[in-house]
């Protein structure tokens, strides 16, 4: 754990080597749309909600826990969360809420607004909320704010942000788990987000290969009667050009090659 410093990366670049295609596909260096979001839980206690918390923000991209003034038994309890444990072991902790969001440039609190009256304006978690958070983002560091399991963010909180927002519940049971809510939040502000671009190196087919795979196909046509004597010049121009409109990849052309060789075998054994 580390106190007042907020400083985290990693590197998400990924290899998948498809072998039977002899392809090679390189997922670009994933720069999360929300690398810039703090998420801040206000006095939490339970440490399977803070566990829960952290694995949600690693599911969807978000490293940058806070917690402010958090039950320490339950803290060093939520450590061991499962696949989580090195996003808990870099979470700030803070005394009061204007120092976890100091370096934001805008704060939203979330709130199940029961009726209570609030300081300022509520607004529904959906695209549009999701949006104005992501755009934020682009430019500068947003901070979420959760409150403790059992009132929420208290009115002293709300004052530190910009303003609130609401996952819309059914009035009988209004109110999330926390772990649940953060995950909600995210997956809304994580599902905009654009997918991370692939970069695929493929061999394409040579010319020769073409050549292979015309004349096998030639041959099989003749043999099947398809093509008529006198007519072989004509449709060696269509069989190639049909082909080449496949833009086959090498390792296509190999197999496909292989399908009409075995075609053609048939096709003398019947004679």
């Amino acid at each position: 754990m580390r106190k007042g410093n907020c400083s985290a990366g990693f590197d998400l670049r990924t290899w998948s080597t498809d072998a039977t295609a002899c392809r090679r596909i390189e997922l670009l260096p994933d720069l999360s749309e929300l690398d810039g979001l703090v998420v801040v839980l206000v006095r939490p206690r339970n440490p399977l909600n803070i566990g829960a918390a952290a694995r949600a923000m690693s599911n969807f991209g978000a490293h940058r826990l806070r917690l402010v003034n958090p039950y320490a038994p339950g803290f060093r309890e939520a450590r061991s969360a499962v696949g989580a444990s090195d996003l808990l072991e870099t979470a700030e902790e803070f005394n009061s809420v204007a120092e976890a969001v100091a370096d934001c440039s805008l704060v939203v609190g979330t709130t199940a607004i029961r009726k209570r009256v609030l300081p300022d304006a509520v607004r529904r978690l959906d695209e549009n909320s999701g949006s104005a958070i992501r755009q934020q983002l682009q430019t500068q560091r947003v901070a979420v704010l959760f409150g403790s399991e059992k009132i929420g963010l208290t009115n002293k909180d709300f004052s530190h942000c910009h303003w609130l927002l609401n996952v819309p519940t059914k009035e009988k049971n209004i109110s999330m788990n926390l772990g649940q809510a953060v995950a909600v939040c995210l997956y809304e502000l994580a599902r905009g987000a654009p997918l991370p671009q692939a970069v695929q190196e493929v061999q394409p087919a040579a010319a020769g290969q073409i050549e292979y795979i015309t004349d096998a196909l030639l041959e099989a046509l003749r043999i099947s009667g398809y093509v008529k004597p006198g007519t072989d010049a004509m449709f060696e121009k269509k069989a190639r050009r049909l082909i080449l409109r496949f833009k086959l990849e090498a390792y296509d052309a190999k197999l496909l090659l292989g399908m009409v060789r075995q075609i053609v075998w048939k096709l003398r054994q019947s004679k």
